[in-house]
């Protein structure tokens, strides 16, 4: 699939913060405004961004109105949202006809990660990144903050990372997909499935006991999916307790789970719940080279 690349932001370009799912504390809203303020561009909060309806930021109608005025305002160039948690997977098939109407860059991870699936399913990029609590936590200096805004205005990074003892070494050419893993296998079967043949993938994810974790990948191999990646990276996971009893810790247990293929794996690569997230572009074609001394991961978009 030939995959569109939503326009770089200049200075001065607008963009929106949309709450699509759970309910956002309205400082790291102003906090995420401030911020990017000074990049420059011209920020606007949705209608309902600040709402609650129980745990939501609101009803699905609101939620969905607030995505479609973003996508739809030719001034708008990017969405960034809020923050999270449950309920982005309500917009899904409502939302499928209007992403691809005027591609922007859609920002944001962990129940976002549905967001994602839909712009791949759409031929669309877009950012797996940092959202509105941590812009406003994080220092000015933080690397995650300056390489989404890098990205944003067209500067495309290289990343270049540690070792970890588990690695697989080699190399591979392939799209980029991934994020949460609760969130994206349970949209197997869909027409949001992101795991496709050739992909390089990445996971993540957070308070999910390592059983219900070697429950999702035992999914993937019993369908063929692990067996077709070009290649495996495995980010942080967070929040658990390790349960030894099931043969070793949460990362041993993924290394045998993908012992049998022949793809270049990492482990423990800065991208999840954890303050180094490093923002990544799905849908774009990567490099991923695992070696003794580093991984490297570049984009291949101009």
């Amino acid at each position: 699939m030939k995959m569109i690349q939503p326009p770089f932001l200049i200075p001065g370009d607008g963009l929106s913060i949309v709450s699509p799912a759970s309910i956002i504390n309205p400082d790291y809203v102003k906090g995420a405004v401030e911020r990017l303020e000074s990049w420059p561009v011209g920020v606007s909060v949705s209608l309902h961004c600040l709402g609650r309806s129980g745990v939501y930021s609101g009803t699905v109608e609101e939620r969905l109105d607030d995505l479609r005025t973003a996508l739809y305002d030719p001034e708008v160039k990017a969405i960034l949202c809020s923050r999270g948690g449950y309920g982005t997977v309500h917009l899904l098939d409502s939302l499928a006809p209007d992403v691809a109407h005027n591609p922007k860059w859609i920002i944001g991870f962990s129940d976002i990660s549905a967001l994602h699936a839909l712009c791949v399913s759409r031929g669309i990029m877009s950012l797996h990144a940092p959202m509105c609590k941590h812009l406003t936590a994080e220092s000015d200096d933080d690397r995650c903050t300056q390489y989404l805004r890098q990205i944003l205005f067209g500067e495309i990074p290289h990343y270049h990372e540690n070792p970890h003892p588990l690695n697989r070494c080699g190399e591979a050419r392939g799209m980029l997909v991934g994020g949460n893993m609760a969130v994206l296998c349970g949209l197997i079967g869909t027409p949001y499935d992101i795991f496709r043949p050739g992909t390089v993938l990445f996971i993540e994810d957070i308070a999910e006991p390592p059983y219900k974790i070697e429950r999702m990948l035992y999914q993937l191999k019993l369908s063929g999916r692990l067996a077709s990646l070009a290649g495996l990276i495995v980010g942080r996971f967070t929040e658990y307790t390790e349960n030894e009893g099931l043969g070793g810790t949460l990362y041993e247990l993924i290394a045998r789970m993908v012992e049998e293929y022949d793809y270049p794996v990492c482990f423990d690569f800065p991208v999840g719940h954890v303050p180094d997230n490093l923002p990544l572009i799905e849908g774009a074609e990567v490099t991923f080279s695992v070696g003794n001394s580093s991984v490297d991961l570049s984009f291949c978009i101009k």
